[in-house]
């Protein structure tokens, strides 16, 4: 992952959702030790608080946990954790946002619907 330093959304945020990302592709196993707040630090050449402070925020969520002396952990239950917050929070977020441009541009609710379906097939054609 790169950082992108150029972007409204925080550092922390983004070292996030990339370790959400390495759970959810399975590339982080439940009860497997994550990155450390200093090889983080290390990695993306960032201040060691900024990494720790993405990384409470995914403890804050459940998504890991803390062993004391040890670091921090993937939680048996964090790829559903972040499959709920991403649907709830992400996705109807960008489906609030598509139906209200829908409806700035006069884009009738079947025409919207074929246009998603339109992207669904295309989505598995290149598959």
């Amino acid at each position: 992952m790169i950082l992108d330093t150029d972007s409204t959304k925080p550092i922390y945020v983004q070292i996030a959702e990339w370790l959400e990302a390495e759970i959810l592709n399975g590339n982080l196993q439940a009860d497997q030790k994550v990155f450390s707040q200093y090889q983080l630090a290390d990695m993306y050449n960032i201040n060691p608080a900024t990494a720790a402070k993405g990384l409470n925020l995914l403890a804050e969520e459940n998504t890991l946990y803390k062993k004391r002396g040890l670091g921090m952990f993937v939680s048996k239950d964090a790829k559903e954790i972040i499959l709920q917050k991403r649907k709830n929070q992400t996705l109807k977020g960008l489906v609030r946002e598509v139906v209200m441009e829908s409806r700035r541009l006069s884009v009738s609710e079947s025409e919207l619907i074929d246009m998603v379906k339109a992207e669904l097939r295309e989505g598995e054609d290149q598959t």
